[in-house]
């Protein structure tokens, strides 16, 4: 399984991974289905909302692989 990094578009990662939105929530990106989440890299909303974006790659990651 590919690795989840910060240059993916959060809604490509999403709709991939839907069980990843738990993920998001608990890392403080509560705005999943606003329209910019559909073009928007994960690196770009972690740092537009002032979260550790390599925190939440890792976050992801973790998830995918447990």
């Amino acid at each position: 399984m590919a690795k989840i990094t910060k240059d993916m578009i959060i809604g490509d990662v999403i709709n991939e991974h839907p069980d990843l939105i738990q993920v998001f929530f608990q890392n403080g990106m509560m705005c999943i289905g606003c329209p910019a989440s559909q073009g928007e890299s994960i690196g770009q909303a972690a740092q537009v909302h002032g979260l550790d974006g390599d925190h939440l790659v890792n976050a992801l990651n973790d998830a995918l692989d447990a």
